[in-house]
């Protein structure tokens, strides 16, 4: 919602202040699943980073971006202004209240696979774009739309 672009910029460059290296995926703009009807499309992005933070901490920063974004949380998968995940963390699995890594549901959207196939291949499953089609071809609705500003 609102400046889908400005939201996305803003929380980049937060997290590029953890690491002035980090690389960021192209933007796709995606159709949104689930969720009420009518929402418009999102903006979405993969952003690959290096820090010291551990798991909670750094969905903490995830979660006081989207509030430094507006973010309101009215409706799952509802209309929102950001959404910042934590996909993965190395290849350290968590499962705790409040925090699964890898995301539960990465697997299955093509708003994610997408742009983290940009950055690093070796994360996505082959044939992913396959099995998407066969099982949710809604989540193939996408198309990149550049880059950010800032990567």
């Amino acid at each position: 919602m609102g400046d889908r672009r400005g939201h996305l910029e803003l929380a980049v460059a937060a997290l590029s202040a953890l690491d002035p290296r980090l690389v960021v995926s192209p933007v796709y703009e995606t159709a949104p699943l689930g969720g009420p009807a009518g929402q418009e499309r999102f903006l979405n992005c993969v952003v690959r980073l290096e820090t010291s933070l551990d798991a909670h901490e750094l969905l903490a920063l995830a979660h006081r971006l989207e509030e430094q974004a507006g973010r309101v949380r009215t409706v799952r998968n509802g209309p929102r202004t950001l959404d910042v995940d934590v996909l993965l963390l190395g290849d350290q699995p968590i499962d705790e209240p409040g925090l699964v890594v890898p995301h539960p549901r990465m697997y299955e959207r093509g708003f994610v696979l997408a742009p983290l196939e940009d950055i690093d291949p070796s994360r996505v499953p082959e044939g992913w774009r396959e099995r998407l089609r066969e099982t949710d071809p809604a989540s193939l609705d996408l198309r990149a739309v550049g880059r950010l500003a800032s990567s």
